[in-house]
């Protein structure tokens, strides 16, 4: 049985990993099907602290991992299919092994919702490319004097053109409609900016760009005339939400109407010694370093737990 299991290898995973193997709980950790978490698809990272000249989302996962083991975590290349929290200890199960712990860290994270159309994987991070991205806040100011394209509708929408405007010449937000979902004040703040411009009632078709793998353009229709057109565009930032993984935890712990983990300030789910940590319960800020953090404190808390256990025993 082990003390501890770490489900998920991103900034909330190995940091946890880091805390709990410091503490001589010699945690394992399952990665997941994304190992390194979406970091580990990213090109260079600029606000992670420590780093002034920047660092390359895989090297910096890496050392992550690397310092992690350094302490004693064990590390597993298999994802959880099944869990158990009704009955302890917790009872997790991977394609052909079965393991048993007395506490687990979800550290899963959530995926950005796609398009779906050619291109939009060729030219993104995932596999090498440049110019598709899912987070303005962490590669706006690669786009400096551009023109780049925002998809979507929502606040989340809006909260990225907003801030792209401290880098771009223009920023286009493209909706499949007429009228935004966004709050009005999101809406107001959007509309009233000199440096935005709404497509309506569109969508794109297809992301294309030159043989380094970089965007140059869009090709977009109008869902009510069904004219087509292209447009330059240097970076397409989507914007229409994210899915957290853990459908895994489906009738374990309590999820949110959107899926993602409830947790206390202290990173505790409703079932007493499983924590959550990173993009898996934090549907708000969805950075790297508050990942850690996160992670950082489900940690603590976890050693927290087994240490009461261990006193009451």
């Amino acid at each position: 049985m082990e003390k501890v299991i770490i489900l998920g290898s991103g900034c909330a995973g190995y940091t946890a990993a880091v805390y709990t193997s410091r503490a001589n709980l010699n945690p394992l950790l399952l990665t997941g099907i994304e190992v390194n978490g979406q970091l580990g698809m990213t090109t260079e990272v600029e606000n992670y602290p420590g780093f002034p000249s920047g660092i390359m989302g895989p090297k910096l996962m890496g050392m992550m991992k690397e310092q992690a083991e350094r302490f004693g975590t064990k590390i597993i290349y298999e994802r959880a299919k099944e869990v158990n929290f009704q009955t302890h200890p917790f009872v997790i199960r991977t394609d052909d092994r079965e393991f048993t712990a007395e506490t687990v860290i979800i550290c899963t994270g959530a995926s950005p919702r796609k398009l779906g159309i050619p291109g939009e994987l060729e030219y993104s991070g995932a596999t090498g490319g440049s110019g598709v991205t899912y987070c303005a806040t962490c590669d706006g100011a690669f786009y400096k004097n551009v023109e780049v394209i925002v998809v979507g509708g929502g606040d989340t929408a809006m909260e990225e053109a907003l801030f792209l405007t401290r880098y771009a010449s223009k920023v286009y937000i493209v909706h499949r409609r007429d009228s935004l979902r966004a709050s009005k004040i999101m809406q107001e703040r959007a509309l009233k900016n000199p440096k935005i411009e709404f497509l309506w009632n569109s969508a794109l078709t297809e992301v294309v760009g030159s043989d380094q793998k970089m965007v140059t353009g869009v090709r977009m229709i109008n869902l009510v005339t069904k004219e087509k057109s292209e447009r330059p565009i240097a970076g397409v930032f989507v914007a229409i939400g994210h899915v957290p993984n853990t459908q895994l935890f489906e009738g374990q712990i309590q999820l949110d109407e959107n899926g993602y983990v409830v947790t206390d300030h202290r990173q505790r789910t409703t079932v007493e010694g499983v924590y959550a940590a990173g993009d898996a319960q934090d549907h708000i800020y969805r950075q790297a370093v508050t990942a850690a953090g996160t992670g950082c404190a489900a940690a603590i808390e976890a050693e927290r737990y087994l240490a009461a256990l261990e006193s009451n025993s």
